[in-house]
């Protein structure tokens, strides 16, 4: 039996490969809202971060998520997304 291949993505902010389980995905739908997948399901394009505060502030600082998600994101929505990452964060130091 061969071992299946690991699916790889690139982190946004540290620009490390990772698989991809490993990061968190950042989403813009059909609609043009941009929002946290965590799950990594949802329909749209989609960039990805590790899940660290250091790495996502890395990437909003250098518009790397517009770059890649081709448009424009608001601040407040950056902020709502910082703190969801800060909350997994916390959630995986817990465990």
């Amino acid at each position: 039996m061969t071992p299946r291949k690991v699916p790889l993505r690139r982190c946004m902010g540290c620009n490390e490969s990772k698989p991809k389980k490993e990061l968190v995905r950042v989403v813009r739908t059909s609609e043009g809202e941009v929002l946290l997948d965590l799950a990594g399901r949802k329909p749209g394009r989609g960039a990805y971060v590790c899940p660290s505060a250091a790495c996502f502030a890395k990437a909003r600082k250098a518009k790397r998520f517009e770059r890649a998600l081709e448009c424009t994101i608001p601040d407040e929505v950056y902020d709502a997304m910082q703190a969801r990452i800060a909350e997994a964060e916390e959630e995986a130091h817990a465990e």
